[in-house]
């Protein structure tokens, strides 16, 4: 530490992404790596991107090229909101949108413009490290609420609610990171009502909903919200790009402009040519075949680690989600994937121990795995190392 200074007090309980520690083991020949939450290299319309990156810098360069309004580049402010009203069921007499550099900053901007040192902040057991490191960066006091296969238990919640009087809720609820549940139709009602009743926000967290490779779309819990209580946060960065940092975030008008100052501090406004391209997969009608495209070989490879798990040591559970990029396993009490993790390092193999998805640790006996970034061929390579490794420390 330079002489003289005192790093800030939001720092204590953050020590960093345990994932992009992870990251500084994935350059090593030969691994194979079901640590992070990236797509398919496959996935990515490199070549869609630059077609459309041409079009609009031929048709708009010099508005693209300076800066631009907070609020976001207005054609793509326009088609977003064209696509979130055939999609969703949002009121825009009540809410506002606001793009964004990707969901995470959503996040941050809430957190700007809500939360005091030591406000109470519901979260999922377990839940999305990345944000439990913004929250923590705002000095927020997390309380876990306990979640089964039909994600967070509305009883718990609202006991939790009672007990601890929180400013926010944080909950996603597609295909969750780092479960892979959905929570369930009937509990997504309640919880807004809940967030009505006794005055608190609902930032609802839902980048992988697109991602389903079983069943049907369910309601959003925002559709439900009638007095302003919930937040939406949406994403591009799982289905077109996570490169290019485009999110958005939909939210009542008065919460929607505190966010919108405090945007104005911490990147003045989302790239405008990131913005430019979104815009004409919307206009042209190329997300959705975009999305059909990329569904069938992301389904491939989490029936293949499905089914690769089916062959684990006695005692291992894990889900079996409907979509989204991760599966959730938990191995018998006396396990340690925290430990074994090092190890299955040195054999060239990579994953999340769980407990960094847990607001105060424990529970080493769980870890997150990732399929979508892997070959078919690494992920039968992977899992049958992982297999035998962990057959040697039952």
């Amino acid at each position: 530490m330079v002489e003289g200074l005192t790093f800030a007090s939001r720092f204590d309980k953050v020590t960093g992404s345990a994932i992009r520690e992870i990251f500084k083991y994935l350059a090593k020949p030969g691994m194979i790596s079901f640590a992070g939450g990236n797509p398919s290299l496959a996935a990515l319309p490199d070549e869609i991107c630059a077609e459309l990156a041409h079009d609009v810098l031929k048709a708009d360069g010099k508005r693209i090229l300076q800066y631009g309004a907070t609020e976001g580049y207005p054609p793509f402010v326009e088609s977003l909101r064209d696509y979130l009203t055939q999609q969703y069921d949002f009121d825009w007499e009540l809410n506002g949108l606001l793009p964004t550099t990707g969901s995470t900053s959503c996040m941050d901007l809430v957190c700007k413009a809500l939360l005091n040192p030591g406000d109470a902040v519901l979260v999922e057991s377990p839940t999305f490290l990345g944000n439990m490191q913004t929250l923590n960066l705002y000095q927020a006091k997390l309380i876990p609420v306990e979640s089964d296969e039909g994600g967070v238990m509305l009883d718990k919640l609202e006991e939790a609610i009672q007990q601890h009087h929180p400013k926010l809720f944080y909950v996603i609820p597609s295909f969750q990171n780092p479960s892979g549940r959905t929570l369930a139709a009937d509990r997504r009602k309640p919880i807004a009502e809940l967030a009505a009743k006794y005055g608190f926000l609902v930032m609802e967290d839902d980048p992988y909903r697109d991602l389903r490779y079983t069943g049907e779309h369910l309601p959003t819990i925002k559709s439900y919200d009638k007095t302003g209580h919930v937040a939406y946060m949406g994403s591009f960065s799982k289905i077109i790009s996570p490169g290019m940092r485009v999110g958005y975030l939909v939210a009542e008008k008065d919460i929607l402009r505190k966010c919108t100052i405090g945007k104005q501090g911490t990147d003045l406004h989302t790239p405008n040519l990131n913005q430019a391209i979104v815009d004409q997969f919307l206009r042209r009608g190329l997300l959705a075949p975009h999305i059909e495209s990329i569904i069938p070989a992301y389904k491939e490879k989490m029936e293949l680690m499905l089914k690769e798990l089916d062959s684990f040591p006695a005692g291992t559970k894990y889900t079996v989600p409907e979509g989204g990029l991760f599966i959730w396993v938990e191995m018998p009490e006396t396990f340690n994937a925290t430990e074994v993790f090092q190890e299955a390092v040195e054999n060239n193999v990579a994953y999340v121990p769980g407990t960094h998805f847990y607001p105060y640790g424990g529970h080493h006996n769980t870890f997150r795995l990732n399929f979508s970034n892997s070959t078919p061929e690494q992920i039968k390579e992977g899992m049958e190392k992982l297999r035998k490794l962990f057959e040697k420390h039952m």
